[in-house]
């Protein structure tokens, strides 16, 4: 037994149990006993970890995503870091990378710093779906400080996730697509995160739907580069045959979108083109891009709000909040 499922028998936060252990005036009488009740039934022994929690809290958040110099990335941090002062937190930044072991060696680096809770953003830390050992090191964490992912969804104790509806959103493009007389969409995407797989899964149902094959040599994997997309297209013109792309992030769509004007298609008439994130290359781009507002301001709103409720205001939380995105339409497509 350990002190969160102390919490779980009892029904009450983890911050509570420390301060029953602590012996803290804090908490009632009639929870204390429920409490001491639950860790004598179940000969419970506390460690100096959860000793340590009702010590008093650091005010520090430790945050990872894979690297700042990514779009999405930085502005996840800008508003995580918004939304903790305005709730007195500091935070501490690392930035993992995409391999396995570093992602790992940050984890531990961030928890030896003594910190509240660790955020973590970006769908690369729940694994690629065919391993669920990738994130264990997850589970690990979590029985030291509380775990909070933006755009991730991993099982466990004490961790909670917060991630866009990317199946509805792709689902619903693809459709769009589909009711302009579109036949063959490209999907274009970068990665096999768990977010990834839900754009593809979300594409993928949509064609099931209207009855449309889901051909392989039509989802296409490229990087999130725009010079590198538009040359990869036009090396595989002869091969490729679409009327309409679906990526999922904005700089893979751009890409295609020049390619088209190198090709002399008119756009949304002959390529329709659909991007992801809705960020600053969106309507930087010529024409403007329709594209997909995953809602990263509100996710990491949420993640802050929910992390207060359950360090301070000690209320149990939802596990999982999946936030609706939004079609912005733009100049590249005509739905």
């Amino acid at each position: 037994m350990n002190i969160y499922d102390i919490a779980k028998l009892a029904n009450v936060s983890i911050a509570t149990v420390s301060r029953v252990v602590n012996n803290s005036p804090k908490v009632s009488p009639k929870t204390k006993e429920k409490v001491l009740t639950v860790m004598k039934e179940n000969e419970y022994t506390p460690n100096a970890f959860a000793r340590g929690l009702g010590l008093g809290s650091m005010k520090t958040v430790g945050i990872i995503c894979p690297n700042i110099d990514d779009i999405y990335m930085a502005k996840a941090v800008s508003y995580l870091e918004r939304n903790l002062h305005a709730h007195g937190y500091d935070c501490i930044l690392g930035c993992s990378g995409f391999k396995q072991e570093e992602k790992e060696n940050y984890v531990r680096l961030l928890l030896s710093k003594k910190i509240d809770t660790l955020i973590l953003v970006g769908s690369t830390y729940a694994g690629n779906g065919k391993d669920e050992s990738d994130t264990d090191y997850i589970r690990e964490a979590a029985e030291q400080v509380s775990i909070f992912m933006i755009n991730a969804k991993v099982s466990g104790d004490n961790i909670y996730c917060t991630y866009a509806d990317d199946f509805q959103a792709t689902y619903e493009v693809t459709k769009a697509f589909i009711r302009r007389g579109k036949e063959k969409i490209l999907f274009m995407y970068d990665s096999e995160s768990y977010s990834a797989r839900q754009k593809m899964a979300g594409y993928e149902a949509a064609l099931q739907d209207a009855g449309y094959p889901i051909r392989g040599n039509l989802k296409f994997k490229t990087r999130n580069d725009i010079e590198y997309t538009r040359d990869m297209l036009l090396e595989y013109n002869r091969t490729l045959d679409f009327d309409s792309v679906l990526a999922t992030e904005d700089g893979i769509a751009i890409g295609a979108v020049k390619y088209a004007k190198i090709k002399g298609l008119v756009i949304p008439e002959e390529l329709a083109v659909a991007g992801y994130n809705n960020s600053i290359l969106a309507i930087s781009s010529d024409p403007e891009l329709t594209s997909v507002d995953s809602k990263l301001g509100v996710m990491c709103k949420k993640t802050v709000e929910r992390m207060i409720d359950l360090l301070e205001r000690e209320i149990q939380i939802e596990k999982n909040v999946c936030v609706p995105c939004e079609i912005v339409r733009r100049c590249t497509t005509d739905f």
